[in-house]
């Protein structure tokens, strides 16, 4: 997985994080304790969310890392090459499709649809590519069959997210047309990606596989920590009128569930869990936060920003964001 920072430091990040979210928990828990002890039973409540959320979501983000290492260090590089000799009529869907044999989450997409177009895939394809895997591979499906598990919305849910998934991408690579790549990425030079080579014996694969895995377990875990906790806290102490009538609203539960999405900042492994304990908000709605987040949000925004072009970010945005607004309403109107 593409990381903002090295790997050391980023260890150091999510390991902090994680200590203060957890921490913070259990310091306002001994508060309240201490100073309003009828409001213990709220803090129990929301820690009671918050742990079985995480329960839940932890062995999706260790098999989503696995995969995710496994690509890193056994896939060859040239595994996805054979996408640029398709016809141009087939790139897009072939491109969006490919995302289920390949289980990379949004931050490692990102890298690997820069180098595909570096190899000669069209570059509308190669974003097509980079928008739909984290969405339609198995681990994400798996994770939101289970999430959803005995809900009368489980398959509207699992296929609506994988079809409107694969719509999205393709429609955002369709919008970008047969842009070049020199218009879609910014330019080379300082900006570009230099990695560290070092001489001598090289580290042994395994080796590699578990420093990679390790890496992508703690900043995915990271997200999931913070979506957890959001996530109680809304569902503990936000009044439950105001969320209703939120929710109650046409267009307006979509837009708020999609700008949730993009403030958490999840990955695509864990946040069936945390899409589904907003029971308030209809399968509609909790479908646009599982489509638009793993394409559009914050930590995705400084990726973009330094892979892409002012314009092509600002495309693949808006694009994203109303392609999945308008299949979110679709699919209000064909589920009733």
């Amino acid at each position: 997985m593409a990381g903002i920072a090295s790997p050391a430091r980023r260890d150091v990040a999510t390991a902090r994080t994680a200590a203060i979210l957890v921490g913070g928990l259990a310091a306002i828990a001994a508060a309240l304790r201490l100073i309003e002890p009828g409001r213990v039973a709220w803090i129990q409540a929301a820690l009671i969310v918050f742990g079985g959320l995480v329960i839940q979501a932890l062995p999706f983000v260790l098999i989503g890392a696995l995969a995710s290492a496994a690509i890193e260090v056994f896939v060859p590089p040239t595994a996805l090459d054979r996408l640029a000799d398709l016809p141009r009529a087939l790139q897009l869907p072939a491109a969006g499709l490919a995302g289920i044999a390949f289980p990379i989450c949004e931050c490692g997409s990102v890298p690997v649809a820069r180098r595909l177009m570096a190899k000669g895939l069209l570059p509308s394809a190669a974003i097509t590519f980079m928008l739909a895997a984290p969405v339609l591979n198995p681990v994400v499906i798996a994770s939101t069959f289970v999430a959803y598990r005995g809900r009368s919305a489980l398959w509207t849910m699992v296929i609506g997210r994988f079809s409107l998934g694969l719509v999205v991408a393709i429609l955002v690579g369709w919008v970008l047309g047969g842009r070049s790549k020199a218009e879609l990425l910014r330019p080379s030079g300082h900006h570009e990606k230099h990695e560290h080579v070092e001489l001598g014996r090289p580290e042994p694969r395994w080796r590699t596989f578990f420093v990679h895995m390790g890496n992508d377990f703690l900043f995915m875990g990271r997200f999931l920590l913070l979506g957890a906790t959001v996530a109680a806290l809304v569902q503990t102490f936000m009044p439950q009128g105001i969320v209703s009538r939120v929710a109650g609203v046409p267009i307006l539960d979509i837009v708020v569930m999609m700008g949730l999405a993009a403030v958490l900042s999840l990955c695509s492994e864990s946040d069936a869990f945390i899409a589904a304990s907003f029971v308030q908000f209809g399968p509609a709605a909790q479908l646009a936060f599982l489509v638009f987040g793993p394409m559009v949000d914050f930590k995705l925004g400084a990726l973009y920003a330094g892979t892409f072009g002012k314009a092509t970010l600002r495309t693949i945005v808006i694009s994203v964001g109303a392609a999945t607004l308008v299949g979110a309403l679709w699919v209000k109107v064909l589920t009733g």
